[in-house]
């Protein structure tokens, strides 16, 4: 007697094959969309992070306005810059800010500024603000102003 054997015709051998591929497919996808929102996480995290060192040097710039002992007649020697530092308290736990108030010169004060040209002087400075926030996150604002003096 001579048997023969048709392969392929056992169905439930191939069922197992498709059922693998599938599930393999789908751990594959379910990784890449893991991956993918974590990314996406950290990367607005990131932004959230450096949004609050930029408000930390927002605040630095509200405090020297604030402060005319940084920018008055004690702060005249353009090699002297005043240091300042955020106060206790001022902003939230992983936030801080410094920096610098330095005088340049003086000058006439600009026209439209109402004040008359000849009788008052400008006096010219700059501020530099630094920023702190969570994770190490830095924020730096540069900024130049003048307060108006005879």
């Amino acid at each position: 007697m001579h048997e023969t054997y048709v392969r392929g015709n056992n169905p439930s051998g191939s069922v197992l094959i498709i059922a693998l591929l599938i599930l393999a497919l789908s751990t594959i996808t379910g990784i890449v969309v893991a991956k993918m929102t974590m990314n996406e996480i950290r990367a607005s995290s990131n932004i959230a992070n450096h949004k609050m060192a930029y408000y930390a040097a927002e605040s630095a710039r509200n405090y020297v306005a604030q402060r005319p002992d940084l920018y008055g007649p004690e702060n005249m020697d353009p090699s002297a810059p005043l240091e300042y530092e955020s106060p206790e308290g001022a902003l939230g736990p992983d936030q801080s800010f410094d920096g610098s108030v330095q005088y340049l010169d003086e000058g006439e004060v600009p026209r439209g500024s109402g004040f008359e040209v000849g009788v008052f002087k400008a006096y010219k400075y700059k501020m530099i603000c630094n920023g702190y926030g969570p994770s190490g996150a830095h924020s730096h604002i540069e900024a130049g102003f003048y307060r108006v003096g005879y």
